[in-house]
């Protein structure tokens, strides 16, 4: 008896913990007489679903089973339609956030599926396993709602499952070496967020510290580049936080980077010690912050501490050493377009490394979903169901908020106009209303919807500042070649850069390396860190400023050439 776990990834450097981990508690608690085979198939929305089908066919599985989530599941639905004509005789199963919160509408919709696997999904699928390999009687196994013949059952819910019974499901890490490790050592949230799928399940558990360590102990020895927790809020147990980020400072490979999603204003003193004394790279935070408007923070239940939260991610950023990530949602109650601006400029202030701008997505399961007409909440139909309208918030205030969504990922998160973006924020009083002029003429121009290179965002930037800001345009001209060298040695100038054979002599001088450091020369001395005013730039009155870019010495954090200030000989 074969079955087989699908999962479909949204990128091929994702992987699916879901399906590994069900696959191991299967293998794991397999007993003598058991005979089923549990086997794994792992795709992306990126594959041509003839391509997928083929694939599955060729493994003539006798139970098929799909992981379902918002970003796969239009993939999986034609999946399981045109499977269920070529083998109709085969049952298949899904789980997984996307069906298992109206499975009954689920299996009435969608003919070909035999049955959803609700919850926490390790002893469920064993059970079923077992069900398939021949154990004889009615299908009695908790944690499902299937079809027997023309009537929808369920058998209720399962119990959550203790952590520390579920096997460690990467033991072939070899097979990861070039994708991104989903790790878990608690699941469940104490929080209730009204938007996320995390606080319906309150019963909160650890993984045993002991487990843990020598989990990540094996990832380490393996030099895996990359270990993303999937905790809901990893620091909401100050001891077991603290031991994983001892662990992982002592045992620093000087590779693996460990990705954690925090409540900032939960850390304190002994904890940001304790970040601050990381390797610059090793640790990369996640602070979920949502909204700064208070009444939209009570009416979506959050526990923050505002406050608390900006005055911790600023000491985080103070110590240079961590790379942290702030998102904030559009859309949400309560929050209209006036209170997000603020909310915007409030967080971009913090100059997180990234910035995410999201929009709400009225997930099913959910608290908003649940009591989305109370708010006018009106989103789409399919997956990922996302926001286009409240009460508060107009379907025209959403579509200028994703203009500013696409300005900010082009030139604030992509961390190629580092420079360029802190000397044209002197030129406006706010931020958001710099993006969406920005994102504004990008539309009148034509420019959304097409495909640019970097070269070409850089022109289109200049464009902009010069019909807008042409005092700036200058600065801009000479800090947009910083930017470029600044990321890479180009091979293409822009067309109002200076001859680089002016200095020719002097690149002699200090490009020992060949193309991994190049020697530029500017007007201005542009500042590392901030710029308050266009006039507190410095000048080169009397002599340009030589800056020497080393690419073999990167920034850990955003990946930035080693910069220094030379003096040719004369």
């Amino acid at each position: 008896m074969k079955l087989l776990l699908t999962a479909v990834n949204a990128k091929y450097i994702h992987s699916n913990l879901a399906v590994y981990s069900l696959a191991a508690y299967a293998r794991a608690y397999k007993r003598q007489e058991d005979g089923y085979e549990v086997s794994l198939a792992e795709y992306t929305i990126n594959h041509h679903p003839d391509q997928i089908l083929s694939g599955l066919y060729r493994k003539r599985p006798d139970v098929l089973c799909f992981s379902c989530y918002i970003w796969n599941l239009t993939c999986v639905e034609g999946l399981i339609e045109e499977f269920h004509k070529l083998c109709p005789q085969v049952p298949i199963w899904v789980g997984g956030p996307e069906v298992s919160y109206e499975a009954n509408a689920f299996l009435e919709s969608h003919p070909a599926v035999t049955g959803v696997m609700i919850g926490e999904g390790e002893e469920t699928f064993l059970e079923l396993c077992r069900y398939y390999d021949g154990e004889s009687g009615p299908l009695a196994v908790a944690g499902l709602v299937y079809r027997d013949g023309s009537r929808i059952r369920n058998t209720g819910t399962r119990l959550p499952l203790d952590m520390n019974q579920i096997p460690f499901c990467y033991e072939r890490a070899g097979d990861f070496k070039n994708r991104i490790i989903y790790y878990e050592s608690s699941r469940g949230c104490p929080f209730s967020c009204s938007y996320c799928l995390s606080s319906v399940d309150k019963k909160l558990r650890f993984r045993d510290i002991e487990l843990v360590k020598r989990e990540l102990a094996f990832f380490m020895e393996q030099r895996v580049p990359q270990v993303k927790f999937v905790d809901r809020t990893f620091n909401c147990n100050r001891a077991h936080a603290l031991a994983i980020w001892r662990f992982i400072r002592e045992r620093d490979n000087g590779v693996t980077n460990f990705h954690f999603e925090i409540s900032a204003d939960l850390l304190n003193e002994e904890e940001l010690a304790v970040l601050a004394a990381m390797r610059p790279g090793l640790v990369q935070l996640e602070i979920g912050v949502q909204t700064t408007n208070p009444a939209t923070i009570a009416e979506i239940h959050r526990t923050m501490e505002l406050g608390r939260l900006k005055e911790t991610v600023l000491r985080i950023r103070a110590a240079g050493n961590i790379h942290q990530h702030l998102d904030l949602i559009a859309g949400l109650p309560r929050e209209d377009y006036k209170t997000f601006v603020r909310s915007f400029d409030e967080i971009y202030a913090l100059k997180p490394n990234q910035l995410q701008l999201g929009f709400l997505k009225v997930l099913k399961g959910s608290y908003l979903y649940e009591h989305a007409k109370e708010y006018g909440v009106i989103c789409h139909s399919g997956p990922p169901y996302e926001v286009l309208r409240t009460d508060w918030l107009s379907y025209d205030d959403i579509l200028r908020i994703k203009r500013v969504e696409e300005m900010l990922e082009v030139y604030y998160n992509s961390g190629q106009f580092e420079v360029t973006m802190k000397v044209l924020e002197c030129c406006s009083h706010s931020a958001f209303a710099l993006f969406s002029q920005f994102g504004d003429f990008y539309e009148r121009q034509g420019y959304f919807g097409m495909s640019h290179s970097r070269l070409r965002r850089c022109e289109i930037l200049l464009e902009f500042v010069e019909n807008n800001y042409r005092e700036a345009a200058d600065v801009i001209k000479e800090s947009l070649i910083f930017d470029l060298y600044y990321r890479e040695n180009a091979k293409s100038r822009p067309a109002w850069a200076a001859n680089p054979a002016d200095w020719k002599r002097q690149t002699r001088c200090f490009c020992k390396n060949g193309s991994q450091s190049h020697l530029e020369r500017f007007s201005y001395r542009f500042p590392g860190k901030s710029v308050h005013t266009l006039s507190s730039l410095p000048c080169a009155e009397r002599q340009p400023v030589y800056v020497l870019f080393d690419y073999t010495r990167r920034d850990p954090l955003d990946h930035q050439a080693h910069i220094e200030e030379v003096e040719p000989p004369v």
